[in-house]
């Protein structure tokens, strides 16, 4: 999709950047916390049982080794080991004893591979038959699968009830993908009280997934358009290994910069920058900083010892090494060594007040972690009085600070109406942010690998499905590979290759369903799609509809795009003050619009002032001149600057205006001797 076409031709040309969206915080007046915090002996005291059967299902401190299994265990079904496999695919489809997953597995391989470019249609259709066969046979796994095509549309009749249905049916066997489906479903349609309760549990399977797993729990949703153009910089980011900047630290780690091993270390162990997680390599580089002394380096690895991260797990030498950066006054080593203390781990014995010391040395030093687990102190009230204010305070900051844990906490808080007033709505928002950090969510890794390897059909796949469980980033990629690609025979439909109008509506629904969750430049595109007509019918009312949704998160090419509409009656009532007032407005949000802005204020003087004359009809021309203005300006203007730009507008307006003047001149005599 392009952009608005603004009030002239040249003006296309200078649409305005997408506003950079800030990160919401929580924040909770006195007003939300609950009634009894006004009693304060209502906050009972550490041995007290009120609220224990809750906050049991909150202890930071029990022992989960014993009650969790692997990781792999939390994403039955997961698709992201018929990717990896793909060097011998046979062999890991062959492996399952069960036919019906063999053939389930089978169907999916065959799906990911037909989804190249120009693809025999028949491909997909065969893996779709697969795919049906395990679903119909009973597999939760296939069902969830199936469903994903209905929904899309992929090789089968868009049909939302039976999506619903097949999912439905793969979540009641455990389908995890599936529950995050039923779980956006529910809450995009404000059913908080069913959405509440799958969200709750994704997130609790998350947070327990890496609080015991050995894969660090970070994800990098990497967006791969800015606005109507490919996000250059940050793919040139996620390269990985063949990254410029990734092999300038590479070297200077070898010449021995101990915060470069550091940063390597960090790559390698979380996977960041396209880099494909290593233990190993991580645990070479953090030594080899261990070794100059870095004291970031040492909590880092005190961790990793902790976790039995890329090396055997051993308490002692992950207290001796938190200990050491600790005394380089690193105060994230505070809350490491908190921790080991609460939990009787690489010390003597258990011990709480220590704990709660090291704990609010770290709350000293800002430290999130420090914040989140001295709040399961006051929670349990352990080793401390119990107090549930104090523990949602600090909860709070954490959560504020993007700490999994402490979101999930606040969201539990809401949710029960413990410590905080119940509100189902919130504790949604907050349990979706966490679940969205499950182990299902590796798919987006795989597809902005596939992107990035110019498999953009296979990424298209791998998005759409992540989008299906209501991941913004993956819609709004989705939804631009099919606008900027679709094309190229990279898109399935019903019954083959999308049509142009199977495609545009395909786009059309990413985009809203983005624009819903926050994403302004979305709703932009669907007021343009409805603008223009593209692949829908054109509809201003829905338009401004659209303009005015992206207005209300600062987007302030919608708000010029509304001045434009008011000033040309279009969709909305003409009025040409309230233009005025949008242009204005524009202009307040972001600074960078004053070019276009002031040539928009130029044009609607002259509407007003001449109305009726040829110079109107002149400027309401140059939109249907657009296509052929576009192409001279972009070969001959842009490389001049917007000061060219504007100078040939301004002489333009002038030519014009004389010509105006010449012309009511030359009538004047003619009024004045005409016959009375």
């Amino acid at each position: 999709m392009r952009r608005r076409v603004i009030p002239f031709a040249l003006l296309h040309l200078l649409s305005l950047a997408l506003l950079a969206s800030s990160q919401r915080r929580l924040v909770i007046l006195r007003e939300d916390y609950a009634d009894f915090f006004s009693t304060p002996s209502a906050l009972g005291t550490a041995d007290d049982s009120h609220g224990s059967e809750d906050s049991a299902k909150w202890d930071e401190f029990g022992d989960l080794e014993s009650s969790l299994t692997a990781a792999g265990d939390y994403d039955p079904g997961s698709w992201l080991p018929i990717i990896e496999s793909a060097s011998s695919p046979l062999s890991f489809v062959n492996s399952s004893s069960d036919p019906r997953e063999a053939l389930y597995y089978s169907g999916v391989r065959h799906m990911i591979f037909a989804s190249a470019a120009f693809s025999d249609p028949a491909d997909m259709e065969a893996a779709a038959a697969e795919i049906e066969a395990a679903a119909s046979a009973g597999l939760p796994h296939a069902q969830s699968a199936l469903g994903f095509l209905y929904g899309t549309g992929l090789m089968r009749p868009q049909s939302r009830p039976k999506s619903f249905l097949y999912h439905h049916f793969a979540a009641k066997g455990g389908n995890m993908q599936s529950k995050m489906v039923l779980a956006y479903t529910y809450f995009r349609q404000d059913m908080h009280e069913e959405a509440v309760k799958l969200y709750a549990e994704l997130a609790e399977v998350a947070i327990a997934s890496f609080r015991i797993s050995k894969e660090p729990p970070v994800i990098e949703p990497i967006r791969i358009h800015s606005g109507t153009e490919e996000n250059k910089e940050a793919l040139r980011k996620s390269r990985g290994e063949a990254d410029e900047n990734f092999q300038i630290i590479e070297y200077q780690a070898l010449k021995g910069n101990s915060f470069a091993m550091y940063q390597i270390g960090l790559l390698y162990y979380y996977g960041l920058r396209g880099v494909r997680r290593d233990n190993t390599k991580a645990l070479h580089w953090l030594l080899k900083a261990v070794e100059k002394g870095d004291p970031r380096a040492m909590e880092f690895l005190g961790e990793m010892y902790t976790r039995g991260a890329g090396v055997e797990r051993n308490y002692t030498k992950a207290f001796e090494l938190l200990t050491l950066a600790s005394k380089h006054k690193l105060y994230s080593a505070y809350n490491g060594l908190g921790y080991l203390y609460a939990k009787g781990y690489g010390v003597e014995k258990k011990n709480y007040t220590k704990a709660k010391e090291y704990f609010e040395k770290a709350v000293e030093n800002k430290e999130p972690g420090g914040y989140y687990n001295l709040g399961v102190l006051y929670l349990k009230g352990i080793g401390v009085k119990r107090d549930l204010e104090t523990a949602c305070k600090l909860f709070l900051v954490a959560a504020n600070a993007g700490q999994p844990k402490a979101v999930y906490q606040v969201a539990r808080l809401f949710q029960t109406g413990i410590g905080l007033k119940k509100n189902l709505q919130i504790a949604t928002h907050l349990y979706k942010t966490v679940a969205e950090r499950g182990p299902w969510s590796s798919l987006s890794s795989c597809a902005l690998e596939s992107y990035l390897k110019g498999d953009v059909g296979k990424s298209l796949l791998l998005y759409s499905r992540m989008a299906e469980l209501g991941y913004e980033v993956a819609q709004s990629n989705a939804a631009w590979i099919l606008d900027k690609y679709g094309e190229q025979s990279i898109c399935m439909g019903e019954s083959g290759f999308c049509t142009n109008t199977e495609r545009h509506l395909r786009a059309h629904t990413l985009w809203w369903q983005a624009s819903e969750q926050g994403n302004e430049h979305a709703a932009l595109l669907i007021g343009d799609a409805y603008y223009y007509g593209r692949g829908i019918a054109r509809d201003y009312e829905r338009a401004a509809e659209a303009y005015m949704h992206a207005r209300s998160q600062s987007n302030a090419q919608a708000i010029f795009n509304i001045g434009y509409m008011h000033e040309h009656g279009q969709g909305l009532p003409l009025d040409l003050h309230l233009a005025k007032r949008y242009y204005d407005q524009a202009l307040a949000v972001d600074p960078a619009a004053q070019l276009p802005v002031k040539l928009a204020l130029m044009g609607l003087w002259i509407r007003m002032n001449y109305a009726d004359s040829s110079l109107v009809k002149v400027i309401d021309s140059l939109p249907k001149l657009f296509p052929r203005l576009e192409a001279w300006v972009d070969e001959v203007l842009m490389d001049e600057g917007n000061a060219t730009i504007l100078t040939l507008f301004a002489c333009l307006l002038a030519v014009l205006y004389l010509r105006e003047r010449q012309r009511r001149q030359a009538e004047a005599p003619q009024r004045d001797n005409a016959p009375n």
